[in-house]
């Protein structure tokens, strides 16, 4: 039935109707039974699917259309489209919570309703979902326009984060040089949007309580569907806790000997601006100073993806053929010609990687400013996983086309780049020499490179929502923004501002996912269970055994392997039709998150950096009352 022409009226409850094109309802004499009220809900539903695939298409393209050349009108346009889309979101929403979907005896059927019966921000009323959307996009632009000046040369004031302070915070060795830029960053980013901020915090957990939950925090939640997440997640970090420590007093005695005894104090957490990364988020940046063994090969080929000439395109190029040589598909025309995967000349975008699905089933992008790195090389693969996600769901109505949960659209790009990052996969793909030895020093310095991206993260994913947790339950006061953001990061991460701060600054902000509102537990999640998906597929595609030395997990790759691609595959076609336990076992075969694969993964290395902060005789931990 074609119902954007239809006035067929569908009963929700005992005494009413709702008529499905325009939302006004009647009352009705006989009551339905329950098979009937399902069968005109699954009515109602498959015109719902079209006609919001339609809306979510429109709205993409506007704010698509923003994102990659942000200007005051294209702003404005982006706007328009979202209210209606909230028009439209909040008449759904109207139908769906008046159909008595509870007692419904189909799990299908039901589990859509569960899931669309949450209406988001959408649930305001115009004017305040108006000044929501536009506190967004103001910290956003302010973000993503923001400019700072230059060390050496005073007068440039143009320099952008990427690529350039990006370039800075990652090459530079100068204190004073990385102090510089790093303060510039956050009083020209976050510096500038705590007032919206606070306005922001207003507005979104009001619209939380107007979907009957407490704040913005249980809203986020509700896509981990557990009542004990919280505890689960604190669990999984105290489970990866004493590794990252031994890691953060290696990589700290490692800079003392760089800068110096007065500028990396002993048992005191690390300046924040020395890790070769704008947020301290990642480490990889500064291997050149805390590589064990200097004189072995690095995985780090960037100079050799230069010398082969490796363009943007080729690096996504490999990345698509890594997941069809599994057996999983490629991606259509329209992703090549719609993706913007270098940075536009003579506009302003947002360049923060992105992957997007514009909900028709054919329309798949990538917005990256991509730079030919190493780096970038696994960040194309991570995007590239949000694809293959996007093509494998898109046959599920709209309300599935999602991740089990968030972190699973993390984990699956990760989960492959681990594979890809291998020095077997490198010499397969021709950017290591395959005569280059592989003996432990050379593995030492491997794992220890992966885990500089990969612990290093973790507490900064944590404390990212843990902040936001705790501000919008109303735990922490807008009074002491800036206060608890350094506690948790002194906490957890052991590091600590360059520079005093006080609450006239908002550093949370000068992060991108706080200025654009999204989620970050997610990557925690991701970074959990990438390494569990990671080992099942190894074991599937007969690459690791566990009681096999010859075959350690950190040397997988599961390149061309269609069993592992199979497996792999059977997962993402669920998107979220089954709750994430089921998916997670659609993999790994277990179904809850254990970090126990993370630390197998790293085991080599923790049992060496145990023995070296032993013989460097640096402590472990550090002390943040000082």
């Amino acid at each position: 039935m074609d119902f954007s022409s239809s006035t067929t009226s569908v009963q929700i409850r005992s005494t009413t109707a709702c008529n499905v094109r325009t939302g006004e309802y009647a009352v009705l004499r006989p009551k339905r039974t329950i098979v009937e009220d399902e069968a005109l809900a699954r009515e109602y539903l498959s015109a719902h699917n079209y006609k919001s695939s339609d809306m979510c298409y429109k709205t993409n393209v506007a704010e698509w259309k923003f994102a990659s050349d942000i200007t005051d009108e294209k702003e404005r346009l982006k706007l328009e489209q979202s209210l209606v889309a909230a028009r439209f979101e909040k008449e759904a929403w109207k139908n769906i919570t008046s159909f008595n979907w509870k007692p419904f005896t189909d799990p299908d059927l039901k589990r859509k309703f569960k899931l669309l019966s949450v209406l988001g921000p959408s649930a305001l009323p115009e004017d305040k979902l108006t000044q929501y959307r536009k506190t967004i996009d103001a910290m956003e632009k302010i973000y993503s326009t923001a400019k700072i000046c230059s060390f050496t040369n005073p007068g440039d004031c143009g320099m952008n984060l990427d690529p350039e302070i990006t370039e800075k915070m990652s090459k530079s060795r100068n204190f004073d040089e990385l102090k510089h830029v790093w303060q510039q960053w956050h009083e020209q980013s976050g510096g500038k949007m705590r007032d919206h901020y606070e306005k922001f915090v207003e507005l979104s957990n009001e619209a939380a309580r107007m979907n009957n939950f407490s704040d913005t925090g249980a809203y986020w939640l509700r896509n981990y569907e557990s009542d004990t997440f919280k505890e689960d997640i604190e669990g999984l970090w105290q489970t990866i806790k004493p590794f990252y420590l031994q890691l953060h007093a290696y990589v700290r005695a490692k800079l003392r000997a760089h800068y110096g005894e007065d500028k990396v104090p002993n048992n005191q957490p690390i300046p924040a601006h020395l890790l070769g990364n704008m947020w301290a988020q990642s480490w990889g940046n500064i291997d050149d100073l805390v590589t064990p063994y200097p004189g072995k090969t690095s995985i780090d080929v960037t100079p050799e993806m230069l010398k082969q000439g490796y363009t943007p395109k080729k690096m996504f190029e490999m990345s698509e053929e890594f997941f069809t040589s599994m057996g999983l598909l490629p991606t259509p025309p329209e992703f090549w010609s719609g993706s913007i995967i270098e940075k536009l000349v003579g506009k302003e975008m947002v360049c923060h990687a992105s992957a997007w699905d514009f909900c028709n089933g054919k329309d798949f992008r990538i917005k990256q400013c991509t730079k030919v790195t190493m780096e970038d090389f696994i960040v194309v693969h991570h995007e590239m996983g949000h694809i293959q996600y996007f093509l494998q769901y898109k046959n599920l109505p709209l309300v599935y086309r999602d991740g089990a949960n968030s972190g699973f659209h993390e984990a699956v790009g990760d989960s492959l780049a681990l594979s890809v990052q291998t020095t077997k996969h490198l010499k397969e793909i021709g950017l290591l020499d395959k005569s280059t030895p592989q003996d432990q020093e050379a593995t030492i310095n491997y794992l220890l490179a992966t885990a500089l991206e990969k612990i290093a993260f973790f507490p900064f994913a944590y404390i990212m929502d843990k902040w936001r947790w705790d501000v919008f339950d109303g735990s922490v006061k807008s009074t002491d923004y800036n206060g608890h953001w350094w506690k948790l990061r002194e906490k957890y991460q052991g590091i600590r501002s360059p520079v005093t701060r006080s609450e006239n600054d908002f550093d949370p902000g000068a992060k991108y996912h706080i200025a654009a509102n999204v989620e970050y537990i997610r990557y925690f999640v991701s970074f959990v269970i990438q390494f569990q998906f990671y080992k099942s597929l190894c074991m599937t595609a007969g690459q690791y055994d566990p009681h096999n030395p010859s075959q350690p997990l950190h040397e997988c790759d599961f390149y061309r392997n269609k069993e592992a691609g199979a497996k792999l595959g059977a997962m993402l076609t669920m998107g979220a039709s089954r709750p994430w336990p089921e998916a997670m076992r659609a993999v790994t075969g277990q179904d809850r998150m254990d970090a126990s694969a993370f630390r197998e993964y790293f085991k080599p290395l923790e049992v060496w950096l145990i023995a070296k902060n032993k013989e460097l005789g640096e402590p472990v931990g550090w002390d943040s009352d000082q």
